[in-house]
């Protein structure tokens, strides 16, 4: 069977539409099979199922991968079938990972309301929730990220029998540093218990949306242990290692003769790792990334694993209701006035709400049956066009869409109610503050 298999797979471009294609379109037909019950929701669950089901694929081969490399290192020397094999997958796992975790990402902040942007000081709403990594450090995380690759790169392109020791360790401790902001990421995010300070209480486990955001990172981790693993490996392979073949003299040339023991590497990568991070950091300071943005990406944040801050708690505005959705837009537009109190809830209020609550409760005092009416069409047709709105510019066309609606039910309040204003005012009060 493995003779057959490799036989089949010898073809490299065959082996590359099955490793690209193969989860591809098993995840689009389970997708369909899905969405069956509703034919328009086919394809969205074809596209969900893909990048749920694919980064698990890679995930499951690089813990294999990794195994393989452990039990069997000579297998993955360069020119090997397995070598190949794994190399062309590790190559999938960058391209097609990479893009699915931000497909998967952009679906995660529809579904859980996770916002990338919002700092912690941010007032939410609902069920929003703040950043993971703090956006003013993120050119820091972003920079450690990249020495890693290009540890990574240099690495695997060099052969070991012209590389010398202390380009090797540099490089695994250029790797370490990115393994470490990888690990921070799945820490971060690594999250069980409900997120707090959300407007509707819940009691889901957010680590079961938040799950898949972790097998890519896991997937990296594992490349770079193989590579580790491998080099080792390779180094060991070698009859001789003569310091003076490496160039260099002095204190450079005694470090290449100290390394010369590849099994001290790992080890040796970590204390290369420091200078290198204080190095990077030296030149992020000069851009306005200072040291302690490398902590603080993680801590300045709120209602995550490493969070030291404490967000506002979130208010509501009801997304069944248009006058609600519209006073959650910029407040230059909409312009909020108050707080106030809803079902048990914080909401923000603002002129146009208040106007709109008001006429109501004139329409349920003075013509009940009319109320009823105007009531039940309202809930069967508001609430769908209220829920597809997200965003606060759309908040704001709503909020100007109701403009002539809200004149209508100002001139009914000072034609019907001797105080108009007071009745306006005390709109979402709580009952004691009213009296």
């Amino acid at each position: 069977m493995k003779e057959k298999l490799q036989d089949f797979f010898k073809n490299r471009k065959r082996l590359i539409l099955t490793l690209i294609f193969g989860p591809a379109v098993a995840s689009l037909i389970i997708g369909c099979v899905a969405g069956l019950a509703d034919p328009r929701d086919a394809l969205y669950i074809g596209i969900v199922c893909m990048c749920l089901a694919y980064p698990v694929v890679l995930l499951i081969i690089n813990i294999v991968a990794l195994v393989w490399a452990v039990r069997f290192p000579e297998k993955l020397l360069p020119g090997t079938y397995e070598a190949k094999l794994f190399g062309i997958m590790d190559l999938v796992t960058v391209i097609i990972g990479t893009i699915l975790t931000i497909f998967y990402a952009a679906i995660l902040s529809a579904s859980i309301d996770l916002q990338w942007k919002a700092v912690w000081s941010e007032q939410l709403h609902n069920r929003e929730v703040h950043q993971p990594i703090w956006t003013g450090a993120l050119p820091t995380v972003i920079a450690l990220l990249t020495i890693g690759v290009i540890g990574y790169i240099v690495l695997l392109t060099r052969k070991m029998s012209d590389t010398p020791p202390l380009i090797t360790v540099l490089c695994m401790g250029a790797m370490y540093i990115g393994i470490i902001e990888i690990l921070l990421f799945m820490v971060q995010i690594f999250k069980v218990t409900p997120f707090e300070g959300l407007a509707y209480s819940s009691n889901s486990i957010p680590l079961f949306g938040l799950a898949p955001l972790m097998e890519l990172p896991f997937c990296l981790i594992s490349m770079a242990a193989r590579l580790i693993l491998r080099k080792i490996y390779e180094w060991n392979q070698e009859e001789e290692h003569q310091a003076d073949i490496y160039g260099g003299e002095g204190f450079i040339a005694d470090l290449n003769g100290i390394l010369e023991n590849s099994f001290t590497w790992p080890i040796a990568a970590i204390i290369a790792m420091l200078p290198l991070l204080g190095i990077i950091l030296g030149i992020l300071s000069l851009f306005g990334q200072y040291p302690d943005h490398v902590i603080r990406a993680w801590t300045e944040t709120a209602q995550w694993n490493l969070s030291k801050m404490k967000a506002p708690p979130n208010v509501q505005y009801d997304e069944h209701y248009l006058c609600t959705v519209a006073a959650g837009g910029h407040d230059r537009v909409v312009k909020p006035i108050r707080m106030g109190e809803r079902h048990g809830h914080r909401i923000v209020v603002n002129r146009q709400l208040l106007i709109a609550n008001a006429f109501e409760q004139i329409l349920e005092e003075k013509t009940p049956k009319m109320h009823r009416a105007i009531r039940e069409f309202y809930d069967t047709h508001g609430y769908p066009i209220a829920r597809h709105i997200k965003t606060k510019t759309a908040a704001d066309m709503v909020y100007f869409i109701m403009k002539p609606l809200e004149w209508m039910f100002l001139l009914v309040l000072y034609l019907t109610d001797p105080a108009p204003e007071n009745r306006i005012a005390v709109q979402y009060m709580p009952v004691r503050e009213q009296e």
